[in-house]
């Protein structure tokens, strides 16, 4: 999905002039079919909670768009709202940084250099697309390289051990990703920065921050709309 790219500090600098609670989708509420799409059969659930993914890629431009705007409205969500990131892998490209994320989650690091490797990838262009290349940009930010080392090859997609990746890819077929960045809620509801917009052009920003007021109105009506 192609929206226009701001750089993190851009966003974060923009997001500062706005709260992100209650911002208006479009005069009215947000519209199944046109600001989000209803999965036909809700997904099962474990848990009160409901759930919210955001399914990425790192080296999505759309994506790293999208981050500064996600992360601070993360930040704020009410006890009832569970959170979690899940990178995409369908592609070959995208299957080395989707086990690079699940590495770091699994040493529990993720979140530390989450910046840098978007920073990395869009910024600096570095395709971070080998084991080494991952460490050289790390390790000096702190990254315990013999540790990921290890557990880079304990996610082998192709062993028993790398069941989280298998996990994660069913989820991203059971809810019928078609691009990223998408947030899906519930196991029920999908929208996206592009989808928010309901057909008005609008920037990165903006689409970002609709997508988020859609995700607030879906958490708020779940299973009303």
């Amino acid at each position: 999905m192609s929206l226009g790219v701001l750089t993190r500090r851009e966003g974060l600098a923009l997001l500062s002039a706005a709260a992100l609670p209650g911002i208006a989708v479009a005069q009215g509420e947000p519209k199944v079919g046109r600001h989000f799409r209803k999965l036909r059969q809700r997904l099962a659930s474990s848990g009160s909670k409901i759930e919210v993914v955001e399914f990425f890629w790192y080296g999505c431009p759309a994506c790293n768009a999208f981050e500064p705007t996600l992360q601070a409205w993360v930040k704020q969500l009410p006890a009832t709202v569970e959170f979690r990131h899940v990178h995409i892998g369908g592609r070959a490209q995208q299957r080395p940084h989707q086990r690079l994320f699940f590495t770091l989650q699994a040493m529990g690091v993720e979140h530390q250099f989450r910046s840098a490797i978007f920073n990395a990838m869009h910024q600096q262009r570095n395709p971070l697309d080998t084991p080494e290349a991952m460490i050289k940009l790390l390790q000096p930010l702190g990254l315990d390289g013999a540790k990921f080392q290890s557990m880079w090859a304990a996610l082998d997609p192709k062993a028993f051990s790398g069941a989280k990746i298998v996990q994660a890819d069913k989820l991203t077929e059971a809810y019928e990703l078609d691009g990223v960045p998408m947030l899906g809620i519930g196991g029920l509801y999908t929208t996206s920065p592009s989808q928010a917009a309901g057909g008005e052009p609008m920037s990165a920003l903006e689409g970002g921050r609709r997508a988020v007021a859609v995700t607030e109105f879906l958490v708020r009506n779940f299973g009303k709309v």
